[in-house]
């Protein structure tokens, strides 16, 4: 028996049966597509005892037209998964690792907003005014940016959806919460190209993925416009610019993008696609950058804000 052997043939019913055999087996994981468990086959007869690792992909346990919400409950079943706000035992959430109730609980942000970084208005004037309201920061220092949409706010239990999905590798989520940006998102500007927001390799390294290329890429992919990936790139690690002052903002971030193909840009239309607006200085940044290779209009789409 193989180390890792394919479903197909090891745990038949029949094989077994008529064989001097005893099987027991229980669930190990779930990865890349397929259902895990270990396997334990002892002889009868000789009560050697074989043990091995057995693999369920998906696609050939089930019917490809079976429920992917059937799928789910029963992999729930085997393998017990709890909601990450919440802690009740998901089975039928359509979610991964959030239940319905919670997710229901992601606020979207519906107040007036600037016409540029789309800050939430708050002061009584500029609710009279919505239609051009521009905040105070984007008429002292106007971004490179055409214009900017952001739609939820930074708070749980998105918070803790963007952190899982950001920092902890649950790619799954990528799909879900590029889901929500675009049932937001109803004024779409006629785009080009759509960019994420880079990692520097350092970063990319050590995380192993980008988030915003999971962003872009379903994003891409619903609006049918091409994804340009190598196009932007982070020439030098940064800190986090969360804490800092404007000024150290900029200094931080400025020189650390570069446009690698300007050809490529030259006269387009872009959107740039980024998880959280915290400051909007690393947007703006790569707009800029954008801008200086001869890019039309740059457009900003990102999941969630500081508010």
């Amino acid at each position: 028996m193989t180390e890792e052997s394919h479903a197909a043939g090891v745990l038949h019913p029949y094989i077994i049966s008529q064989q001097p055999l005893t099987m027991s087996w229980g669930p190990s994981s779930i990865k890349s597509g397929a259902f895990f468990a270990w396997l334990v086959v002892t002889n009868r007869l000789t009560g050697d005892k074989t043990f091995s690792t057995v693999s369920f992909p998906f696609i050939e346990l089930f019917p490809m037209d079976l429920p992917s919400r059937f799928l789910r409950s029963l992999f729930h079943l085997l393998l017990p998964v709890r909601c990450i706000t919440c802690a009740q035992p998901l089975y039928g959430d359509p979610i991964p690792f959030f239940c319905r109730s919670c997710w229901k609980r992601i606020r979207p942000l519906t107040d007036p907003a600037c016409i540029h970084c789309h800050r939430p208005i708050i002061s009584p004037i500029g609710e009279q005014s919505t239609l051009q309201y521009r905040c105070g920061p984007c008429r002292l220092h106007p971004p490179a940016y055409q214009r900017a949409w952001t739609f939820y706010a930074y708070e749980s239990p998105l918070k803790e959806a963007i952190g899982q999905f950001k920092y902890r590798g649950k790619v799954a989520l990528a799909k879900p919460l590029a889901q929500l940006m675009l049932a937001r998102w109803t004024e779409r500007p006629i785009l080009d190209g759509i960019i994420p927001v880079p990692l520097h390799r350092d970063r990319l390294r050590e995380r192993e993925f980008n988030q915003c290329v999971l962003l872009a890429d379903y994003i891409s992919h619903h609006l049918h416009v091409p994804l340009y990936l190598r196009t932007l790139i982070k020439t030098r690690s940064t800190a986090p610019q969360a804490g800092l002052t404007r000024r150290a903002r900029l200094l931080n971030v400025k020189h650390a993008f570069a446009v690698r193909h300007p050809a490529r840009v030259e006269g387009k239309c872009l959107l740039l696609v980024d998880d959280v607006f915290t400051t909007g200085t690393t947007v703006n940044e790569c707009a800029k950058v954008l801008r200086l290779a001869k890019a039309q209009t740059v457009y900003v789409v990102t999941l969630a804000r500081m508010v």
